[in-house]
């Protein structure tokens, strides 16, 4: 296989990243079928060490001879942890287990891709042409009332035409919206049952979230948090994902810090400034941003003005109310500003953003892959710099190695962590090599398109 990890550079006693990469199999089954897990009503003293392995969800692993009675879908994921390994530790171990269950309702409509998915389950897709708006003649351009009067029964209609509808035309649904949507309710519920869980298990901390799924002949990548995915092929870069940082995310959380003020604990402002702003500056003209805005303005500045900007500071040092650099991931439910009672949680997201990459539109060949990697991989390398070395290290491998991609997986993470030197660990050009936990998997893209 194709993974490969480094510790930090002593930022922590424990690696706080965390991988998976397993086949799952979805079983036909109601979403009834498989609960969350909740916690015991009985308080207790201490909380356990030991984290949930699933088994209180009824999520044990399935076995591949269970393909017959579900739906096989590959899975990789990467879980960089923060304020402690505990939220990567169980995202590892059971985030496959909820988009299973999400699945489980739709393995039938996934498995007809000839029939459109039905807008209510259970029923047969409606074939009434006047649903699919494919209507003839001049009913194409009745009135809202005048279809409803026609739905009614309105006198003088002619008695061998049949009805206009009583409502408009339905939103066509694609099949892959329906993974895409199991995806995101799946992080969400692992999020839910983190902080269910913290109740009786030490889970610390929080983590972003990196997951691909290949399911019929398609790549689902979903990304919450800072983690990133690439596509290298046939030398083009494809970017899979979006990084969620205070700086991308800038927008959503002043608005959500002007629409509920109480959650900034008046201590923070929603507005941003180039800098913080000084008392004898009340009363002047500065440079600001707000929600609404993409560039900048000048205003006059006022008391409230000097309070501490929601989001400060640019690149890798930005953070969310002083405290956290991602805006999105799972866990994090008890975080707070440092010596105050104001929690981060609200301005977090855990909704992954799914991106979709159809493998059965170009022929793959032995050297066209995707990267996943940690901030740890990526805040020193960028995606040429990566591609470029992947694809340099493949192109010397013997195509029938079978250790190839882990070996260039290797190569990639010694290659963001460099040398040990009087300086520190460098890298290519005497720059500074990652402290930070990198790990990094190198999928083949090629066995894609004949499992499909």
């Amino acid at each position: 296989m194709i993974m490969y990890k480094v510790i930090n550079a002593g930022k922590s006693a424990l690696n706080e990243d965390q991988a998976c990469c397993t086949v799952v199999v979805a079983r036909r089954r109601p979403m009834s079928c498989c609960p969350p897990s909740t916690p015991s009503k009985t308080p207790t003293a201490k909380r356990r060490i030991s984290l949930p392995n699933g088994e209180g969800l009824g999520l044990a692993d399935h076995k591949l001879e269970d393909e017959a009675e579900g739906l096989v879908f590959h899975y990789w994921a990467l879980f960089d942890g923060h304020a402690g390994s505990g939220a990567a530790v169980v995202a590892s171990r059971l985030l496959q287990h909820h988009i299973a269950c999400q699945l489980q309702s739709v393995i039938e409509i996934l498995r007809n891709q000839g029939a459109p998915p039905p807008t209510l389950l259970g029923e047969e897709p409606d074939t009434n042409p006047y649903l699919q708006g494919t209507t003839p003649g001049p009913h194409r351009s009745l009135t809202r009332a005048a279809s409803l009067r026609g739905a009614a029964g309105a006198p003088g209609s002619p008695s061998n035409t049949p009805p206009p509808p009583r409502f408009f035309t339905e939103k066509k649904i694609q099949h892959e919206s329906l993974v895409i949507g199991a995806i995101e309710n799946a992080f969400k519920e692992m999020d839910a049952q983190i902080e269910r869980e913290k109740q009786d298990y030490n889970i610390t901390g929080g983590c972003t979230a990196l997951t691909v799924v290949y399911l019929l002949g398609k790549l689902y990548v979903g990304n919450a948090g800072d983690s990133r995915a690439i596509i290298i092929r046939a030398n083009e870069i494809i970017p899979m994902s979006t990084e969620f940082t205070p700086e991308s995310e800038r927008q959503r959380l002043q608005f959500l810090g002007f629409m509920q003020p109480h959650l900034l604990g008046n201590e923070f402002t929603h507005l941003e400034f180039p800098r913080r702003v000084q008392r004898k500056e009340v009363g002047k003209r500065m440079l600001y941003r707000d929600f609404t805005m993409n560039g900048w303005a000048y205003k006059t500045i006022e008391d409230d003005d000097l309070k501490f900007p929601l989001i400060y500071g640019e690149g890798k040092k930005a953070r969310v109310l002083a405290t956290i650099g991602v805006t999105r991931g799972l866990g994090d439910h008890d975080l707070k500003v440092h010596d105050s009672n104001i929690y981060i949680k609200p301005f977090l997201s855990c909704c992954p953003e799914v991106k979709v990459y159809n493998l059965t539109q170009y022929e793959h060949g032995a050297d066209d892959v995707l990267v996943m990697g940690t901030d740890g991989l990526w805040d020193v390398l960028s995606n040429q710099e990566v591609a470029e070395a992947v694809t340099t290290f493949l192109a010397n491998c013997d195509p029938d190695d079978l250790h190839r991609y882990t070996m260039a997986a290797q190569d990639l993470v010694m290659r963001a962590r460099g040398v040990l030197r009087d300086r520190g660990w460098r890298i290519t050009n005497e720059r500074l090599g990652s402290g930070d936990d990198i790990t990094a998997f190198i999928i083949p893209l090629m066995y894609g398109n004949r499992q499909v």
